[in-house]
């Protein structure tokens, strides 16, 4: 499953804040300059949708704070159940 996510930086913990429309945004811990801040963000991810880090990728917007990212490893119907319970 495709999802789009707002990467928001500098905070003080990881977390999913909200869902505006069909993206996600999330609070990631690094700076936005951070070389790893993708790989933070697939890891935190991964651990909230409950699957491996391997099934999280970045298809587009690796650079930006905008990013399409890709979820597998988990039925689409699950990771849809997942984002609908998110305000």
């Amino acid at each position: 499953m495709t999802v789009k996510v707002r990467v928001i930086h500098s905070c003080d913990d990881n977390e999913v804040v909200s869902r505006i429309g069909s993206v996600l945004r999330v609070k990631i811990c690094a700076d936005e300059k951070n070389p790893l801040v993708n790989e933070l963000l697939r890891k935190y991810l991964a651990e909230f949708f409950e699957v491996h880090p391997k099934h999280v990728n970045i298809i587009r917007g690796a650079k930006g704070r905008e990013k399409t990212i890709e979820i597998s490893g988990k039925p689409e119907e699950a990771i849809k159940e997942m984002l609908d319970a998110i305000p």
